[in-house]
C-alpha cells in the first residue's frame, strides 16, 4: 500500500431537510428527511458518499467507523467493508449502522475512482452508454390534482417515460387515484409502490386491477418481511 491510497480522515454529518409539504406512502408519513453526509480522504482527493436515516448514522461514521478505517488502504473497498461490519457487531450491524455502512461504501467507491483518474461507472464497468430516468413520488399525501400535475409534469417537462406513485394509506382510493395518474401520463408508463401496504390477498386483487388500468410494475405489495405473501403473488403474476 503506497501513501497514496492510505485513508487520512473519515467523517460524516447529518443535515435535516424540510419537504415542501407533508409526505406518505402506504405505511408511513413523514415531513422531513434527514440526509446523512460521508467525506473520506486519502492521496489528497476526497470521495463523497450519502444515506438516509437518523442523525445517529453520522455518529456511527465518526465513532464507530472512523477508527476502524484510518490509515488503511482506500482501493481495498471489499477488506474495508467487512472490517467496518465487524467493528459494529455488538451493537448490530442493521438498521442505522448499515446505513452508515453503505454511506461509507459509497464514499469510497468514489474515492478509488477519483485516485485512478477514472469515472465511476467505468471502474464498475458500466453496460451501456446511456440510462433511461424515471420519476418517483406521487405521495399519497398529495390531493388528486396535485398528483396529476406532478406526474404530468415530470413527463411532459422532463421527459420521463417511466413514472412511480405511492398507493396504500387509503386503498379504498387507490383505484381512482391510479386512473387518474395513468390519465395524467399518458403513454408513459406507470408503476405502483404499496411500500408493503396491502395484506396477501388485497395485493392479489389489487395487481389485477392495476394491471387492468395500465400499470406494469407494482412494487412491495406486500411487506418485504413477507417471503410467503412475495412469492404468493410472484407465483400467482406468471399463471
Amino acid at each position: 500500500m503506497g501513501e497514496e491510497t492510505r485513508i487520512r480522515r473519515l467523517a460524516a454529518r447529518s443535515y435535516r431537510i424540510p419537504t415542501d409539504a407533508p409526505e406518505a406512502d402506504g405505511t408511513i408519513a413523514w415531513s422531513a428527511t434527514t440526509l446523512v453526509l460521508v467525506e473520506v480522504d486519502a492521496g489528497g482527493v476526497t470521495g463523497v458518499g450519502y444515506s438516509y436515516g437518523s442523525a445517529a448514522t453520522a455518529e456511527i461514521v465518526n465513532n464507530e467507523l472512523a477508527s476502524t478505517l484510518r490509515e488503511r488502504n482506500a482501493l481495498a473497498i471489499s477488506a474495508l467493508w467487512l472490517a467496518m461490519v465487524t467493528a459494529v457487531r455488538n451493537i448490530g450491524w442493521r438498521g442505522v449502522c448499515a446505513c452508515a455502512i453503505s454511506a461509507v461504501d459509497v464514499a469510497l467507491w468514489d474515492l478509488k475512482a477519483r485516485l485512478l483518474k477514472m469515472p465511476l461507472a467505468d471502474l464498475l464497468g458500466r453496460e451501456r452508454g446511456e440510462v433511461l430516468i424515471y420519476g418517483s413520488g406521487g405521495f399519497t399525501s398529495y390531493s388528486e390534482g396535485r398528483l396529476c400535475e406532478q406526474l404530468s409534469d415530470w413527463v411532459e417537462r422532463d421527459g420521463c417515460r417511466f413514472i412511480k406513485m405511492k398507493v396504500g394509506t387509503a386503498p379504498e382510493h387507490d383505484l381512482a387515484r391510479v386512473r387518474a395518474a395513468k390519465a395524467a401520463v399518458g403513454s408513459a408508463e406507470l408503476y405502483d409502490d404499496a411500500n408493503g401496504a396491502y395484506r396477501r390477498k388485497q395485493a392479489l386483487e389489487f395487481a389485477r386491477q392495476f394491471a387492468s388500468l395500465g400499470v406494469t410494475w407494482f412494487e412491495e405489495p406486500v411487506s418485504s418481511d413477507d417471503l410467503e405473501g412475495l412469492r404468493l403473488l410472484r407465483s400467482t403474476s406468471r399463471k
